[in-house]
């Protein structure tokens, strides 16, 4: 008995990270694809991205040592594409909603649309790919969090503490890159003051739209 639950609890793990990779990969792809159409620079240089999945799949190594809720192993759960693929579909596109508000205030309120001269256009493009970098990192790590349960995340339902421990990690790195050596070597710059309670509320909506389109999903029984 103890080693069917075992395995239920590993395969709930197992889903967790195929929907948050799968989810998030897709919403990027219409991230990537949008601002290329109207930024006029890379909105986020190769080796950006390769640091930002790096950071990101580490945060999700503690997955397997994460907590399962109780009904994720009262009975078998098989393995559904339809169920996958609503999930992608729906949960996917709320970071990209994120991504386009941030574009739109690293456009708009920090002037990046300005590339009157090289220099003035080379500080621009790394304002923007510094602001949607931390961006995108912070709502992949913390969209975890929503995913990793059908509950309500903090309230009804808790991650493990390591799982907890390498989000808060990663998070802190990813605000500290800009302000480092590090930094400099990949591109960043030092991003305004203005930047982080703007930043703040776009999680705060973020996380708030991820869970009511998850809580639709579940009344629906589509996930």
């Amino acid at each position: 008995e103890a080693g069917v639950v075992e395995g239920r609890k590993v395969f709930a793990n197992i889903l967790k990270y195929v929907r948050m990779g799968a989810s998030s990969n897709f919403g990027n792809m219409f991230s990537v694809l949008g601002a290329s159409v109207f930024v006029p620079f890379l909105p986020m240089a190769p080796i950006q991205i390769l640091a930002n999945n790096l950071l990101y799949d580490i945060s999700q190594t503690a997955i397997p040592t994460d907590e399962v809720d109780p009904e994720q192993v009262e009975k078998p759960r098989p393995w559904d594409m339809r169920q996958l693929t609503r999930f992608i579909l729906f949960i996917g596109p709320c970071s990209s909603i994120f991504d386009y508000t941030t574009y739109f205030i690293m456009l708009y309120v920090f002037d990046c649309w300005n590339v009157s001269t090289p220099a003035v256009a080379a500080h621009s493009a790394s304002l923007f790919q510094t602001g949607w970098f931390v961006e995108s990192l912070l709502t992949q790590t913390l969209i975890i969090h929503i995913i990793r349960t059908n509950r309500i995340p903090f309230l009804q339902s808790h991650s493990s503490w390591p799982l907890l421990v390498t989000s808060v990690v990663i998070s802190a790195i990813g605000i500290a890159i800009p302000y480092s050596a590090l930094g400099g070597y990949l591109g960043f710059t030092p991003l305004p003051l203005l930047y982080w309670p703007l930043l703040a509320i776009s999680l705060l909506c973020y996380v708030a739209l991820t869970q009511v389109v998850k809580m639709w999903l579940l009344q629906r029984k589509w996930i």
